[in-house]
């Protein structure tokens, strides 16, 4: 494999492929390519850390290939002299926590490609310190092509961590509510999508006496028989919604297949997803302490920013990408801005109290802390975000564009023009503090709301985010898209001459 094959395997800042064989795919996840890795993360960890001989833990989610990709990261990093301990089902989080205490590892991989198709794999990067940025992932991938590895005999050994990361959680909730069984008398249901995130019914809420009757798809299984464990997914979500009202819970937990993610159901089957969910945590931290810095990505509405600003807090409105926000954040907060979460409408959510690690069990967990005292106190969890404005409607187009072109050169030219251009519609203007793309605001006679013409992070695609205040409103803003980048021969806007032509008919 050369340099580039490596190089195209890093995803951000992760390491992402094909692992297993479609009609469609290639497998790019090989062998040769995962032995390799893990000998350079080895040699790459015992540089950064100071030890020659690392010992690095290896876990793994419920895909079907994790066992064959954790054998080759076993075989090669004990080849180059270093140690590995299994940890086996495993969640993201949990393999980040495990570094900050005495588990006896310097450094961790995460065998994982979230909540892409049975047939990716993939591989996440972990020091004490943190996960790696991309270009230190860069860094490893380039020792990896060089093949100039040092030869050992390093020894592995089984140790699992999840009971403990379960028990460490289970912990904090009672410290928090004063009671040892802080969820008796509540129905709590857990929908795991098949990934690894099953062990929340039974080491978490069980023990902490919650009722998890109803929970749905906790065995692991890299099939993914039943629905895509992805809160944002509308399938799962629509799922476990169900669910909730079927089997009347007080409240639904969805999470990713490696639980760095999560959503949540009200007891009324209610979504509390994307601009609610962040609403939710944000107004528990902004009860413990206003003027904090609560940073989002792009795409979160104007309602969210109303919202945190009456709770006394500040909406700082970043890029997307989760390590984009977090970096925010940490940044923020070594400036003296107290910033206690950094969050994506994804679902993706790292508390400063949590050393910015994005943890959807975390997240769950403090939100089961503030249902817990809303019971005693005779409350809702929702009565936290009753006054949070929210959008009429809500929409996302995805122009691509059209044949083998430098799309981020001429996607980035269409950012710049447009900023140029909206000065020059009178109820139109642009959104202050913007950090990516172009927010352009549409005044009441323009739709009532807003859109977000960004560059997608890793994709030929200008994604488009719209919301509006009045019914009607998006289709008047989709016609004012279309006519700023109509003269764009690049970009295919097919999506948005649909829903023009839809409200016309």
């Amino acid at each position: 494999m050369t340099e580039t094959d490596f190089l195209k395997l890093q995803n951000g800042t992760d390491v992402r492929g094909t692992a297993i064989q479609t009609a469609s795919e290639p497998v790019t996840l090989t062998d040769e390519a995962v032995l390799a890795i893990a000998k350079a993360f080895c040699v790459w960890a015992a540089k950064k850390t100071g030890k020659s001989s690392p010992t690095v833990a290896v876990g793994h989610d419920s895909r079907l290939s994790a066992n064959r990709i954790c054998a080759l990261a076993e075989q090669g990093i004990c080849s180059c002299g270093g140690n590995v301990i299994l940890t086996g089902l495993s969640s993201t989080p949990s393999m980040f926590m495990l570094l900050q205490e005495d588990f006896g590892a310097d450094a961790s991989i995460m065998i994982t490609a979230s909540h892409l198709p049975y047939q990716k794999n993939g591989l996440k990067f972990f020091l004490k310190t943190g996960g790696l940025e991309s270009s230190e992932v860069k860094e490893v991938l380039t020792l990896a092509a060089s093949g100039n590895f040092p030869e050992g005999n390093g020894t592995a050994t089984e140790k699992p961590y999840l009971a403990k990361y379960a028990a460490d959680l289970v912990e904090k909730v009672r410290k928090s509510c004063g009671k040892e069984k802080p969820l008796s008398g509540k129905k709590i249901l857990v929908d795991a999508g098949n990934g690894a995130g099953g062990f929340y019914a039974d080491l978490v809420l069980k023990p902490l006496g919650a009722d998890t009757a109803g929970s749905q798809f906790l065995e692991p299984n890299g099939n993914f028989p039943n629905h895509i464990p992805n809160p944002e997914n509308a399938e799962a979500m629509k799922s476990v919604c169900e669910a909730v009202k079927k089997h009347r819970a007080d409240f639904g937990i969805i999470f990713d297949t490696d639980v760095d993610r999560a959503g949540a159901v009200s007891s009324s089957g209610e979504e509390i997803n994307r601009n609610r969910l962040i609403a939710l945590i944000s107004a528990i931290l902004l009860e413990e302490q206003q003027g904090a810095f609560i940073v989002t990505d792009s795409v979160t509405s104007d309602g969210l920013t109303q919202f945190i600003e009456s709770r006394g807090g500040k909406h700082h409105r970043f890029k997307r990408g989760y390590k984009n926000v977090i970096n925010e954040s940490i940044r923020l907060n070594a400036e003296g801005k107290y910033s206690p979460l950094a969050i994506e409408t994804s679902g993706h959510a790292a508390l400063k109290e949590n050393h910015f690690l994005d943890d959807g069990a975390y997240l769950v967990t403090r939100l089961i802390i503030a249902l817990a005292k809303c019971c005693e106190e005779g409350k809702d969890l929702l009565d936290l975000i009753s006054d949070l404005p929210e959008a009429k409607e809500t929409l996302e187009f995805r122009p691509t564009f059209k044949g083998d072109v430098d799309f981020k050169t001429l996607g980035n030219g269409v950012i710049e023009d447009l900023k140029q251009r909206v000065p020059d519609y009178s109820e139109l203007s642009l959104a202050p503090n913007n950090y990516e793309g172009v927010r352009i605001n549409f005044g009441k006679g323009a739709g009532d709301g807003w859109a977000l013409v960004r560059m997608s992070l890793h994709e030929p695609i200008m994604p488009i985010n719209v919301e509006s205040n009045v019914t009607g409103g998006s289709q008047i803003i989709a016609k004012t898209l279309y006519g700023l980048l109509k003269n764009y021969s690049f970009l295919n806007l097919e999506q948005i001459e649909t829903k023009i032509n839809q409200g016309d008919k």
